[in-house]
């Protein structure tokens, strides 16, 4: 009797996850730096992808078809940093996973001082905490420095934690930990540690691992000046225990900043033109004030489903319409609220909450409704 004689292959006790969007140039280096990184650990790589034009996926396919340690779980459809995360983690069937970027600026090689600590069974999470080398290339632009550092005392201040670096997108944590968390994470966002952390309520054993961060070789960033809105919305929706929906978050402080916008530009037209033309003037900012709204609400709150080329004309008309039944809500609610001896400001409040009720609904709904993202 005969039995098959090949032995299985070791199981992987470790899955980093490599969130990708065209990052097709990066995904060989940096499986060729884990390889050397990881050598002698049983280690795998999940290359989550979101549908990337520049052929990522197909990428990581050819080399999975000659290397096991490599899998591709390619998205379409959807797209968003925290949540091919969270997809990479729950396909994993290892004991630890990490999460590192395709854009080479995390350093690899304090993964195995990650795998030790967590190894030691002491810590729950490792993280890798960014530091400046002043003798090296900046891997911060000023902008994100400085992001960063604002983001992160703004974090300590309300988590009540002592992490120096919580903006960190790199770091190992026991997979039977994200299992039990997954539920209560967001697939919205970028800062997915935050996340993890504020959904475990202060019951995870960290340790930080510092290195230096590398400027981006190539790929396009995750990043941008307003992700700092974005960090407001996680922590927002933590504070108020999962009352307030992320995305509604960030779509009533964009709000807030087109109000600001309208302020700005009304102040500009009267100074410049006088009383007179002042309705002309609230037109004229209600419509900038609008198109703010929709350019920041299309590249933060809906970044998903966000509109490109020409079809931003289409989806800001629609967005305008929709905003402009919202308005006259808005009116007609508070006209009567005062008219019943209402408190002036009660009167206003309620009519602004009104609006702000319908606009996210109707946005969510027939705006940037799911559809594909081609």
């Amino acid at each position: 009797m005969t039995t098959d004689s090949a032995a299985p292959e070791a199981r992987p006790t470790l899955s980093v996850v490599v969130p990708t969007y065209r990052e097709a140039a990066n995904a060989p280096v940096l499986f060729e730096r884990l390889q050397t990184a990881l050598d002698g650990l049983p280690w795998e790589m999940i290359v989550v992808d979101d549908d990337s034009p520049d052929g990522t996926a197909d990428v990581a396919y050819a080399i999975a078809r000659r290397d096991s340690r490599l899998r591709c779980l390619r998205r379409v459809n959807r797209r968003g940093l925290a949540g091919a995360v969270i997809e990479g983690w729950l396909a994993s069937s290892a004991d630890l996973v990490a999460v590192i970027d395709g854009d080479l600026q995390h350093d690899e090689r304090i993964l195995p001082k990650m795998y030790a600590a967590l190894a030691k069974g002491d810590v729950d999470l490792a993280i890798g905490a960014r530091v400046q080398d002043a003798a090296a290339p900046e891997g911060f632009s000023p902008t994100r420095q400085k992001l960063s550092q604002l983001g992160a005392w703004f974090f300590r201040l309300l988590a009540g934690a002592t992490i120096s670096d919580p903006m960190s997108g790199f770091f190992m944590i026991r997979r039977q930990v994200v299992a039990g968390l997954a539920q209560r994470l967001s697939p919205d966002g970028f800062k997915i540690l935050v996340d993890v952390v504020l959904s475990a309520a202060g019951r995870l054993k960290f340790v930080e691992i510092p290195y230096v961060f590398r400027p981006r070789q190539a790929g396009e960033s995750k990043l941008s000046p307003l992700v700092g809105i974005d960090f407001l919305g996680l922590v927002a929706h933590h504070a108020t225990g999962g009352l307030l929906p992320i995305r509604f978050v960030l779509f009533a402080s964009i709000g807030a900043i087109g109000l600001l916008v309208h302020l700005a530009v009304l102040a500009c037209l009267v100074e410049g033109f006088g009383q007179q033309d002042f309705a002309a003037g609230q037109v004229a900012a209600t419509i900038v004030a609008m198109g703010s709204n929709f350019l920041l609400n299309n590249e933060i709150t809906y970044r998903a489903y966000r509109y490109r080329g020409l079809g931003m004309a289409g989806g800001f008309l629609l967005f305008a319409l929709l905003c402009s039944v919202g308005a006259i809500a808005n009116i007609d609610i508070a006209a009567w609220l005062f008219r019943g001896r209402s408190v002036w400001w009660l009167a206003g409040l309620a009519g602004a909450l009104v609006s702000v009720v319908w606009n996210y609904a109707a946005s969510t709904t027939f705006v940037w409704r799911r559809r594909s993202a081609g």
